[in-house]
């Protein structure tokens, strides 16, 4: 076996192993990032390994190969002192063409770790801040929010946008919680499902308002419903709201964003789930106080917030409908067919259907939707067979956009706030039993946030009068 060179940085097994580490770990920085940028494939997982796993390898070999030599100088000065010879420090004589070479080779191995560390580091961070890497890194924990993302208003903006925030605190902060979240996942005791609200969540005044402006007045919104009906026909009916979003014009506050108006400050005590809430204390512009309050006794771990869009807009991009919502969208857009009969009905029974995997339901809801019509109306089953098969693979796939057994996530796992259709939403303040010690009410008026044009009516004359 040929004998290594005497050098310091292979004359004891730390240095060696540091500087094996350091080679190789470098080299395959290279040629990994190499592949990537030619195309040759690799993925998600190629990046990580080239711009976070060995990067990190390179840093520990650099730190071994240090360790080695500040051993190797602390026995050489003990040796001296044994032998009474004085130290000598080492001389830097740039006259030999030995010392010239070392430092120059020196300088161009330190100049190229540099390089390789930066590339590394700032392309690092680029996967590391994306929302690929959010979603499939721990792909079975953040499958649920991954596909309602992909779903969402803001399927455009990468994860960190929102979960972040800008600046370096911010990202340091958010590295440090993810490396405990997967050590969690490598350790596979991480929560089933995923814990609401987000505590840590930066506040929405300096996340939200970087694209939105509750400022900005808005006025009144239309707001059309379109709902099936169970029977043989899926009669359709509409529901037509006007909704006051309002905003600020002028020093005026009005409708819905009066809560985040300027000069108004909501702050409220509620449990940390946030779904009951106890107090609420009210700041107007013209810095009077009131604070309105129910007969419930807080629990202990009660905590007080400053309100702000998160608190009804819960859910702006993970989110999750109920069956009849997600129903009444296929139906509307023509991808389950409306002159099916009962497919409604059966649409509702088959999506609240239990299944232990995602692709057992997709087996079994086109199962039970073919059965139904097979069973019950077999000219259906024979002559729409194809219309019965796509509404068979259509319900597969909502259940799998919004149930994910291996999470323990459901239709009512993440309830949305917007509103109080999926949950209490509006009505856990707005509910008349919030009250003051002047006897004053926190409204249960539904005319505060809506009129309602029409409720429920099969041709609404509004919409027809609109289209005129």
């Amino acid at each position: 076996m040929p004998k290594l060179p005497d050098s310091p940085l292979t004359r004891t097994a730390t240095t060696l192993a540091g500087t094996i580490l350091t080679g190789v770990s470098a080299a395959l920085i290279v040629l990994l990032a190499v592949i990537e940028l030619i195309g040759l494939g690799g993925g998600l997982r190629l990046q990580v390994a080239a711009y976070a796993i060995l990067p990190g390898v390179l840093v520990l070999g650099l730190i071994l190969v240090a360790i080695g030599l500040w051993r190797q100088s602390r026995r050489a000065r003990r040796q001296e002192r044994a032998a009474g010879v004085p130290h000598a420090r080492p001389i830097l004589d740039l006259n030999q063409a030995g010392t010239r070479r070392m430092l120059v080779s020196a300088l161009l191995l330190g100049a190229a770790v540099l390089i390789i560390l930066g590339g590394a580091g700032y392309r690092g961070i680029e996967v590391l801040d994306s929302t690929p890497f959010c979603s499939e890194a721990c792909h079975s924990v953040m499958q649920p929010e991954a596909s309602a993302h992909a779903r969402s208003p803001h399927a455009d903006v990468d994860c960190v946008e929102c979960h972040i925030g800008p600046g370096a605190l911010s990202f340091v902060k958010a590295k440090m919680n993810g490396t405990m979240e997967m050590i969690e996942v490598f350790l596979n005791n991480y929560p089933r499902p995923v814990p609401t609200p987000v505590h840590q969540l930066r506040p929405a005044r300096i996340v939200c308002e970087q694209c939105h402006w509750p400022a900005a007045f808005v006025g009144d919104r239309l707001v059309i419903h379109t709902h099936y009906g169970e029977d043989a026909a899926n009669t359709p009916t509409q529901t037509v709201l006007l909704l006051h979003v309002g905003g600020q014009a002028g020093k005026t506050n009005t409708g819905i964003h009066w809560h985040v108006g300027s000069g108004v400050r909501i702050r409220y005590l509620a449990d940390p789930s946030r779904k009951s809430i106890y107090s609420v204390e009210l700041t107007t512009p013209d810095g009077a106080q009131k604070t309105f309050k129910n007969d419930a006794v807080p629990p202990v771990d009660a905590e007080w917030r400053a309100m702000d869009c998160m608190d009804c807009h819960n859910r702006p991009t993970h989110i999750f409908r109920t069956p009849a919502q997600v129903i009444d969208v296929a139906l509307r857009d023509g991808t389950i067919d409306t002159s099916l009969p009962f497919v409604k009905r059966e649409a509702l029974r088959v999506l609240q259907t239990q299944y232990a995997t995602q692709e057992q339901a997709r087996t079994g809801i086109s199962r039970d939707i073919a059965a139904f019509y097979s069973g019950n109306y077999p000219d259906v089953a024979a002559n729409r067979a194809a219309a019965v098969t796509d509404a068979g693979k259509v319900l597969g796939d909502l259940w799998c956009d919004n149930v994910f057994p291996q999470m323990k996530v459901t239709w009512d796992t993440y309830a949305n706030n917007l509103g109080h259709d999926q949950s209490p939403g509006c009505f856990r303040c707005h509910d008349n039993k919030h009250i003051t010690a002047k006897a004053e009410k926190i409204s249960k008026k539904c005319e505060l946030c809506h009129a309602v044009v029409a409720q429920d009516e099969p041709a609404p004359q509004v919409l027809k009068d609109l289209q005129q």
